[in-house]
């Protein structure tokens, strides 16, 4: 029996951290992501979750008590935001190299200086060689399906991997939307607990993360190349079980009037709502313009991404980070650009910037962007600018 209710993507995620049945949660309060374990602290207090609370100094100290806990053989879970994703970031590398199954909600948020609590995702973007798989999400209803989805994907023996499931901050994380809460013990049946990675175990000692010397350091990370490979089908295969399940299925990535499309714009997190709104204000005015809203950040979704826009004559990719030095703005820009070099695809492709420090992103910013892309799409030059929407110069 399907429950509706109204949640935030904070309690979204609070609820499927529950159903999912953790048994250890660790984390540090940071904006906006505090809600989350404030709701799991509450779910422990009234006897509706069994865990374990770790109140712990930073977050550094609550992804290295994931790791302790994880490599132990429990199911687990943290969250964080912005500083506190930076702090983590040593440890984000033991957890994915120790090739532990930690799941991780992030509350997207501006990086410091100056001091900045509203949304972007320069956060993300600095954890993406982590070796972390990384979703990025758009609704309530959505965090609360994927936190599910990265337990059963996160636990697969042929990945064991730390997943991220990323959401903007106070966007999303505190608006309260419809959300389908689907029965407890479905969502257990769906993902049961067991033990499939590398535990410690007194009557078994074994040793994880020792020292890796040259001779052997390079398989290493190669194991995690090669999980990270099969983490993109096992993804897919997740999220159409989950959909015969539940109902509800997302792809890694998602098309959007894409079908007849002579142009398209990229988007992810939150953005992705409003880019559908201007998409349907453009075709209204006879711009053949479509969207592809980005899912799946890490592994990247190649086939996917070539698959959608390999038929349109320019694409522009609006990133919410920057990053900095490069030839262009963007990081997903980046993967855009490499994922269609990958697969033979020549179309033109301009990259954009909007949206930086939780700077409002209206329906005309998003309208200026599909412009401009009609724009070149129409002169069929290529461009090496990289511009900046809605900024004061």
């Amino acid at each position: 029996m399907v429950k509706r209710t109204s949640l935030s993507s904070n309690y979204a995620v609070a609820y499927a951290v529950k159903m999912a049945d953790v048994d250890v949660i660790a984390a540090y309060p940071i904006t906006p992501q505090t809600h989350i374990v404030e709701k799991l602290s509450e779910f422990i207090a009234n006897g509706e979750l069994d865990a374990e609370m770790i109140h712990v100094e930073s977050e550094h100290s609550a992804m290295s008590a994931t790791i302790g806990a994880s490599a132990a053989g429990a199911r687990v879970f943290t969250a964080t935001a912005s500083q506190g994703l930076e702090l983590m970031h040593e440890i984000l590398h033991i957890a994915s190299g120790m090739r532990l199954p930690i799941v991780m909600a992030v509350a997207s948020r501006a990086l410091s200086p100056p001091i900045n609590i509203w949304s972007d995702y320069s956060d993300i973007m600095n954890a993406r060689d982590t070796g972390w798989i990384i979703y990025i999400v758009s609704s309530a209803q959505e965090a609360f399906d994927t936190i599910i989805q990265a337990y059963k994907l996160a636990e697969n023996k042929e990945v064991l991997l730390p997943v991220m499931v990323a959401f903007d901050g106070f966007v999303l994380s505190h608006t309260f939307e419809a959300v389908d809460l689907p029965e407890e013990e479905e969502v257990r049946r769906f993902i049961p607990k067991q033990v499939t990675w590398y535990t410690l175990d007194p009557e078994n000692p074994m040793t994880l993360g020792p020292l890796g010397p040259p001779e052997w350091y390079y398989e290493f990370k190669y194991q995690q190349v090669v999980a990270l490979n099969k983490a993109l089908e096992i993804a897919k295969q997740v999220d159409d079980e989950y959909g015969k399940v539940f109902g509800r299925k997302y792809g890694l990535v998602e098309p959007y009037r894409l079908d007849d499309a002579e142009i398209a714009i990229v988007a992810y997190g939150a953005l992705a709502s409003t880019a559908k709104a201007a998409v349907d204000e453009a075709r209204k005015n006879g711009v053949k313009v479509g969207l592809l809203r980005l899912r799946l950040f890490r592994p990247s979704p190649v086939e996917e991404i070539a698959k959608y826009l390999e038929n349109v004559k320019a694409v522009g990719v609006m990133d919410r980070a920057i990053s900095f030095g490069a030839p262009y703005g963007g990081p997903v820009f980046a993967d855009i650009m490499e994922a269609l070099y990958m697969k033979g695809v020549d179309t033109l492709l301009s990259s954009f910037i909007l949206g930086i420090g939780g700077r409002p992103m209206y329906l005309h910013d998003v309208l200026t962007v599909i412009n401009k892309v009609k724009e070149i799409a129409e002169s069929g030059r290529r461009t090496i600018e990289t511009y900046y929407i809605g900024v004061r110069e």
